[in-house]
């Protein structure tokens, strides 16, 4: 017979509140470390807006990523190689 002291781990309720805060928190860090990553002021500007223009491009009011390179003073291959670094540090696909 089987009291309450011998349920399995995988018995417990999943408390999926919980759940769903660790992952954002997970996604939230590893975004923030990834701008973070920029050596100076102006790189980590340049890297949050080709964050936002990979996740949210909506919101950056149809600017193109060659205009965010133009702007910023970085080569069409260099802002493409950031956006791809981007993705693949994150794991977002385009």
């Amino acid at each position: 017979m089987k009291n309450k002291t011998d349920q399995s781990f995988f018995d417990e309720p999943v408390d999926l509140r919980a759940e769903a805060r660790a992952l954002a928190l997970e996604v939230i860090c590893r975004l923030l470390i990834w701008i973070a990553d920029g050596t100076t002021v102006e790189d980590r500007g340049l890297r949050a807006t080709v964050a936002l223009y990979c996740v949210r491009p909506d919101l950056l009011k149809g600017i193109t990523l060659e205009e965010i390179g133009e702007r910023s003073g970085m080569s069409r291959q260099g802002i493409f190689k950031l956006a791809a670094d981007f993705r693949e540090t994150t794991g977002l696909r385009s």
